[in-house]
């Protein structure tokens, strides 16, 4: 489980994060909401520890964030920012085997070797591996960063914006993957998400920032309502049943 306690961030005398208090379920599809500048980026951030925190304490399965190894915190959490552009030319091959070095240091053994195979295939882009990521649409390249992640083999994932500019096709093959991979491999995927029908559709958790405050958390079932969504986001929703899915018809 990860514990997060009284966590805040400012940039100068502006707030992002003020004093967030919230504990990560294992085994499950997380959703952070919330309108621009609600600190959902910067509190994923400072738990992957990539962004430092001003103050508090985050506990990943009971060690203090600052206590873990980096190596070893790389084994158990993989993080993709949103600014994910690599300038050397590259394969996906060789993008993938990046999630290795972890555990390889740059020396692949066939184990390694065997996990880039399984990731890339778990993405559907065996056709592609030798493709150049120069050459491949904004989805494709998504996918392989997405497959360099899943290579890492940490328990948990964090993704920042990873549907952001992709088209419909790419955004819905993106998101049932990571569904699959807390059903079929018990992963822990945190996910920041503007688009409130892929949140409503695939997450098991959601946790609502504002202000740099969390406002609401809990089941998918307990935060898809219209009183919640119209705290978190200023507008009115009516939400709807599609084949068993809370659809939100959102409007001015």
């Amino acid at each position: 489980m990860i514990e997060v306690e009284k966590i805040v961030k400012a940039y100068g005398d502006h707030l992002v994060l003020n004093e967030i208090d919230v504990q990560l379920p294992k085994g499950k599809l997380i959703a952070f909401i919330g309108s621009n500048g609600a600190g959902k980026s910067t509190l994923l951030s400072i738990i992957g520890r990539t962004l430092q925190k001003d103050q508090g304490e985050i506990r990943i399965d009971d060690i203090e964030l600052s206590k873990w190894k980096s190596q070893e915190l790389a084994k158990r959490l993989a993080i993709l920012k949103q600014s994910n552009h690599i300038m050397i030319r590259l394969t996906i091959e060789d993008l993938v085997a990046f999630g290795r070095f972890p555990h390889s240091k740059g020396h692949l053994t066939p184990h390694d070797k065997q996990k880039i195979d399984e990731a890339i295939e778990y993405m559907g882009l065996q056709s592609l591996k030798k493709s150049y990521l120069d050459e491949l649409s904004g989805g494709q390249r998504q996918m392989a960063y997405i497959a360099m992640v899943i290579a890492q083999d940490s328990d948990y994932i964090f993704l920042d914006e990873p549907l952001n500019n992709l088209d419909m096709k790419h955004s819905v093959q993106i998101m049932k993957i990571l569904k699959k991979l807390v059903k079929e491999m018990n992963k822990t995927i945190l996910v920041v998400i503007h688009d409130i029908n892929y949140v409503s559709y695939y997450s098991d958790y959601i946790i609502a920032l504002k202000n740099g405050r969390i406002i609401a958390e809990g089941d998918n079932k307990d935060i898809m309502n219209p009183t919640i969504l119209k705290q978190v986001y200023d507008i009115d929703m009516d939400i709807r049943e599609v084949n068993g899915k809370r659809i939100c018809v959102y409007y001015e």
